[in-house]
């Protein structure tokens, strides 16, 4: 069994899709383990006593959707609080064979690293929630083709990383996948850190993909960005592949509809030392 609890505070302001995006955050970590089901959340909703019910109601069918509908689990209990602070989340559960798991740690040098999502989360809610209260800040880019950007950014916050996980599984031998995590409060780079532990090796990011504008608006807004350490929520998965195989399987991500971007290689110039290709190729991702 392997069992996963997160909760925080809302990001946008439409309580169903903050209920998925809390059901996608939690079950991301039970995914990132190579656990291809999940066998039910227990859900945790944290609410103000003046809080209206349709909204506490909104959260809980956003949850009960993702579960259902998206990655064919259930809701199987939970528990309310009274809070000043709203805090949406739970606990997740999937079972798995111990061989069939794969951890964070067992980079190997020349392995090439996948990631499912781009990163720019950040800077473009934050462009969300400007838009809605200090819309002069923003008067430089279009509103339609920002409010483009967001809803792609919140598409894929709901999306879940079960196909990955399915695609891993459609391999009778996996072991060409040496490592597994995904991408969330940490960024890429800190991700990347993560696997790198334990290990004498190291990594150079070559590539990185991003939701259009998110660069622009992470400088502007005062998150970092440059160095990939910009935090993601219910980010992609990070995935460590054996060279030889990272073209196909790629591909058969793609066949499985999940986008993917090579986006570095690990090497061993100083132990748990990441750094960005001076070269980087920033690729913006534009979905309408």
């Amino acid at each position: 069994m392997v069992k996963n609890i997160d909760v925080f505070t809302p990001i946008v302001d439409e309580p169903e899709i903050m209920g998925q995006i809390a059901a996608s955050n939690v079950t991301s970590d039970i995914f990132a383990m190579n656990v291809p089901d999940i066998s039910g959340m227990l859900v945790f909703l944290g609410i103000n006593t003046n809080t209206p019910m349709e909204v506490a109601e909104g959260i809980l069918k956003g949850i009960k959707y993702f579960m259902e509908e998206k990655i064919n689990s259930q809701v199987v209990g939970g528990h309310t609080i009274y809070s000043e602070w709203p805090m949406i989340g739970g606990e997740a559960s999937g079972f798995a064979h111990k061989d069939s798991l794969i951890l964070k740690q067992g980079v190997k040098k020349g392995d090439k690293l996948i990631l499912t999502k781009p990163i720019g989360l950040q800077g473009t809610m934050a462009a969300y929630r400007t838009l809605k209260n200090m819309p002069e800040m923003l008067e430089q880019y279009s509103k339609s083709e920002l409010q483009k950007s967001i809803d792609y950014a919140i598409e894929l916050m709901i999306t879940p990383n079960q196909n990955v996980v399915k695609t891993i599984h459609s391999y009778q031998d996996f072991s060409f996948v040496h490592a597994l995590t995904d991408v969330t409060g940490f960024g890429l780079s800190g991700h990347i850190k993560e696997i790198l532990q334990n290990s004498t090796l190291s990594a150079i990011i070559e590539t990185i993909p991003s939701i259009r504008f998110s660069k622009e608006l992470s400088e502007e807004l005062g998150y970092a960005f440059d160095d990939c350490s910009c935090h993601e929520t219910a980010g992609g998965m990070l995935i460590a592949i054996d060279p030889k195989k990272v073209e196909e399987f790629s591909n058969t991500l793609i066949s499985n509809n999940v986008e993917n971007w090579i986006v570095g290689t690990i090497d061993n110039i100083e132990p748990g030392l990441v750094r960005v290709a001076d070269n980087v190729e920033n690729v913006e991702i534009v979905k309408y």
